[in-house]
């Protein structure tokens, strides 16, 4: 269900079981998996995360696995759901969504995962989990209010509110739009980008954003980004860095 091709210091992550992209509980534990080892793997810098077709990212979990009403098995999910969403978003490399049609339920709460996300315009993104009597359970109900602000993050959750593009655009779920078939491509040139910066410093400057959304006080946080900017001068980028911006010439990244 998860394809993973690396190329170069990039990933491509796709979602890949049609019709919808729907989340099992295999799938997930999948994800889990294949984030740990890209973390293991210092030459990938950023990864694409995507869904296969050209209708939806993802639409969530796979309702079927809750029809039985069986307690064991909706725990085995929800576990299987924050494991893997909290690897994605924890990840040491940086992650681009690349919304290719509908983001729905647990599709969306993976996207949140991600540290950026470039949606079609014809992209529709929802959290309808209270429809059928349930709630989100991947991260949703933390992620989305620190993200685009708690009156939106309960327009959407607790009113079933759909959200066009345009919409997350202006609310800020969203950083880009760009036409139908076309995010992919920008996705994976947005992470390009990150290929030419230093992995160690975007990986440090990654964990200290973090920090903010994790309620650690703001001056133990901005004592830990003083530290960090000080423990980059015990690798090799640094040196690298300062001497290619000196020489005029392109780095060459150790990713130490």
């Amino acid at each position: 269900m998860i394809e993973l091709t690396v190329e170069g210091h990039l990933a491509l992550i796709r979602i890949d079981n049609p019709p919808a992209n729907t989340f099992t509980a295999q799938g997930l534990l999948e994800l889990q998996t294949t984030i740990e080892r890209l973390n293991g793997n210092l030459e990938v810098y950023a990864a694409v995360v995507t869904g296969r077709g050209e209708k939806f990212f993802s639409a969530g979990a796979d309702i079927k696995s809750f029809a039985s009403s069986d307690r064991a098995q909706a725990r085995l999910m929800a576990q299987r759901f924050g494991a893997a969403f909290e690897a994605l978003q924890e990840a040491r490399f940086v992650t681009v969504a690349a919304l290719n049609g509908y983001a729905m339920g647990g599709g969306l709460e993976c996207a949140l995962a991600c540290d950026l996300r470039i949606a079609e315009e014809q992209a529709q993104m929802a959290l309808p989990e209270a429809s059928i009597g349930l709630l989100p359970c991947g991260c949703g109900t933390q992620t989305l209010p620190w993200l685009i602000g708690e009156g939106w993050a309960k327009r959407m959750i607790l009113t079933n509110e759909r959200i066009d593009a345009p919409t997350a655009l202006r609310i800020g779920l969203i950083e880009e739009i760009v036409p139908r078939g076309e995010a992919l491509a920008r996705a994976q040139a947005l992470a390009q980008r990150v290929t030419t910066l230093s992995p160690r410093a975007v990986a440090y400057s990654k964990q200290l954003i973090h920090l903010a959304r994790n309620g650690v006080p703001r001056g133990a946080a901005l004592a830990l980004e003083r530290e960090r900017f000080i423990d980059l001068f015990d690798g090799a980028d640094q040196q690298e860095g300062v001497r290619a911006f000196l020489e005029k010439r392109k780095p060459s990244w150790k990713n130490a």
